[in-house]
């Protein structure tokens, strides 16, 4: 695989990722203030409606595959294994909030934006669950880019987007035609 020089030169300045043991630690503490800026919004539905997302936990016992579906109407579709449960999903304009109800059992949980693109959908649980021991996040991924990562890959991939971001590159040769200018100014 061929890397161009301007690569080379941007894996250089990388912030490397810390070494965390939880999920929710990497979310909070490194990956998401790095990479919010370029998030999407819920109202955006084309980034999550109609699409199959994996979910990734870093939970020992967890080695399920769960698929989530956002489909168009309201419709919240999620695979365990094969075995099908529905449900009903709504974005909350007037809140920027995330539902997702279940019908069988007719309970809920609400959700706050973390992050959104084409490939990631990280919702966080709205209040604080860790006082209650349970997870701060619910991170999903676009299910061709998860079928061949691990939880840990994934948040590496999520990082570097931060990286590769186009404002990052806009921002840098701004940087260097400032830079230019002064000396030629000198």
């Amino acid at each position: 695989m061929e890397v161009k020089i301007l690569d080379k030169w941007m894996l250089s300045l990388k912030d490397p990722l810390p070494e965390f043991q939880k999920l929710d630690d990497y979310l909070e503490k490194k990956v998401l203030p790095k990479v919010r800026p370029w998030s999407e919004d819920l109202r955006e539905e084309q980034f999550y409606v109609n699409k199959s997302w994996l979910e990734f936990r870093d939970e020992l016992d967890f080695h399920q595959t769960t698929v989530h579906i956002f489909n168009s109407g309201g419709e919240y579709l999620k695979s365990e294994e094969g075995e099908l449960s529905a449900g009903r999903w709504r974005y909350l304009p007037s809140s920027n909030k995330f539902l997702i109800l279940d019908e069988k059992d007719n309970e809920g949980e609400l959700f706050d934006l973390a992050y959104l693109d084409n490939d990631f959908f990280i919702l966080r649980k709205h209040g604080d669950p860790r006082k209650y021991g349970k997870r701060v996040y619910f991170m999903m991924v676009h299910e061709p880019l998860g079928r061949r990562t691990d939880w840990r890959e994934a948040i590496e991939l999520l990082y570097d987007k931060s990286n590769r971001s186009i404002g990052f590159y806009i921002i840098l040769i701004i940087g260097l035609l400032l830079v230019i200018g002064i000396l030629l100014l000198l």
